[in-house]
């Protein structure tokens, strides 16, 4: 049976007061593939409805990252055998929100309207969305909205490319320290007791060393695969040298973790990348293999115990309007974001 959120959502007041969602929200959707500019617009839609198992989330804040891009550009080709070939399956994108429960479906137990939470759904950029309960996680007290809603695929990924691998004391580098993963990377390694060197270009030094880096390297100034010092793990999410060569900045051993790079070709993207760490991964040990990640529940109620435990803070690049979806796309394709870029949709507390 299905919980028709829009028209009917629950009052019980063990749950919490609910007002009646309206019927159309505004969302940003595509019917084709290409530049954000060129294909994404602000249109009137559908709320969506929820299941017994799904709450409604009205969207406070929305976060972005390189999956999006994928999504609306439809690049690399291969990928739309996943997303829609001719077509997005799914014509709002995003994955990212925070924001305030609307409404409940009959078998939600874990919330109720009005908490405030954090999450990953689909149609992130839109005033409101749905999902199963276990999707969402109550919001962090010590982070605003907006930071919450960066606490998502970035800061999962990062932590599950960490997460036992780093012991307390190792030597920890993380290359491309200053973007959405490399912000969350770093603190979640230090977290763990690593020793963390951060790599990143001569504007982003300042920031790196102030989420908790304890050196920084300026690769514009120095190739940390040439130096003398040698990491017992490195998270390398530019790709930006040879897999041999960045393992010549390893211990006897250490493990390299390539996270596919930023760039790739129309067709396969990174593929490339993925099937020759794959290869050679079979053959040292020294390398890691790749490695396929996906949001869980779990992995947020982990990530909001480092962030109350003032272990981790989300950095923010900077925010748009839901309007400007497309600039903010834009921001992220660019490569320099410096931490993660914000979707304001809107105040949940108001109309």
């Amino acid at each position: 049976m299905t919980a028709q959120a829009t028209a009917s959502p629950t009052t019980n007041s063990e749950r919490g007061q609910a007002v009646p969602a309206p019927t159309l929200m505004k969302a940003i959707a595509q019917d084709t593939y290409g530049s954000p500019a060129d294909v994404l617009r602000v249109q009137d839609i559908a709320v969506p409805a929820i299941k017994d198992d799904e709450v409604l989330v009205r969207v406070h804040t929305a976060s972005v990252h390189v999956g999006d891009l994928v999504l609306v550009k439809g690049q690399p080709y291969i990928a739309r055998m996943a997303v829609g070939m001719r077509k997005p399956k799914n014509p709002v994108p995003g994955t990212d929100v925070a924001g305030t429960v609307e409404a409940v479906g009959n078998a939600v137990t874990q919330m109720r309207p009005g908490d405030e939470v954090f999450g990953w759904c689909t149609g992130a950029f839109a005033e409101y969305v749905s999902a199963p309960q276990d999707h969402f996680v109550s919001k962090p007290a010590n982070l605003t909205l907006e930071q919450a809603a960066a606490v998502g695929v970035s800061a999962s990924t990062a932590l599950q490319l960490l997460r036992d691998r780093v012991q307390p004391g190792q030597k920890v580098l993380i290359n491309g320290a200053s973007g959405g993963l490399g912000t969350f990377a770093v603190q979640i390694a230090k977290a763990f007791g690593a020793e963390v060197t951060g790599v990143c270009s001569t504007k982003n030094v300042d920031m790196v060393r102030s989420i908790g880096a304890d050196h920084v390297i300026d690769y514009t100034r120095e190739d940390f695969t040439q130096g003398g010092q040698r990491y017992d793990f490195i998270l390398d999410n530019v790709a930006n040298h040879s897999l041999s060569a960045t393992r010549r900045a390893l211990s006897p051993s250490g493990t390299l973790q390539s996270n596919n790079g930023t760039s790739g070709g129309r067709w396969f993207g990174t593929m490339g990348t993925v099937i020759k760490t794959a290869i050679v991964s079979k053959f040292t040990r020294r390398q890691a293999g790749p490695s396929i990640k996906f949001p869980n529940r779990e992995d947020l109620v982990a990530l909001r115990d480092l962030i109350e435990g003032g272990k981790v803070t989300p950095v923010i690049d900077g925010t748009y309007p839901l309007s400007e979806t497309a600039g903010a796309l834009d921001r992220v394709n660019e490569g320099h974001a410096r931490g993660t870029v914000v979707i304001t949709v809107g105040d949940p507390g108001h109309d």
